[in-house]
């Protein structure tokens, strides 16, 4: 018998990870994000990564439809960013600064690191999509990343 949602989530909460902002764009060209932390990479050859989108999400369907999405990791300064687009409603981008990437989905500044993919492969996941994307792009910039820990955000020596 599998354990209950409540115990899973306090079991993996002590596993860190790091804090992401995948970005999107609708078929109407909106832009669309959220935050993530069920990131890892795949594959060097070709150079894959996978994201786990809860199937409620916003933009849960906006990556299946465009068939691209950039992951966006975060610095240990973009806490407020992680919370405001772990919630819902419209106007996310609103405030914040960002720059269209090759893939047309927004890269935002101040990140540590970005990855633009293009959809090579969804899955079925339980109440989530595994969403596998094959990098185009990528980048990296100076900085400490923001973590998440036993249901808070952390620093590197916290």
């Amino acid at each position: 018998m599998p354990i209950d949602e409540l115990e899973l989530r306090r079991v993996m909460g002590h596993f860190a990870t790091g804090v992401t902002v995948v970005t999107t764009v609708t078929p109407t060209g909106e832009l669309s994000g959220l935050t993530a932390n069920a990131v890892a990479s795949v594959s060097l050859r070709p150079p894959l990564v996978l994201v786990c989108v809860d199937k409620t999400a916003e933009s849960h369907p906006h990556i299946a439809q465009s068939k691209v999405f950039t992951i966006n990791i975060l610095s240990d300064l973009q806490e407020t960013v992680s919370r405001r687009f772990a919630g819902k409603g419209p106007d996310k981008f609103v405030g914040i600064s960002y720059r269209l990437g090759a893939n047309g989905a927004p890269i935002l500044d101040g990140v540590i690191a970005y990855l633009e993919c293009v959809l090579k492969a969804a899955y079925e996941g339980g109440d989530h999509t595994i969403y596998v994307g094959e990098v185009t792009q990528a980048e990296t910039f100076s900085g400490k990343p923001l973590l998440f820990y036993r249901g808070g955000y952390r620093q590197i020596g916290d």
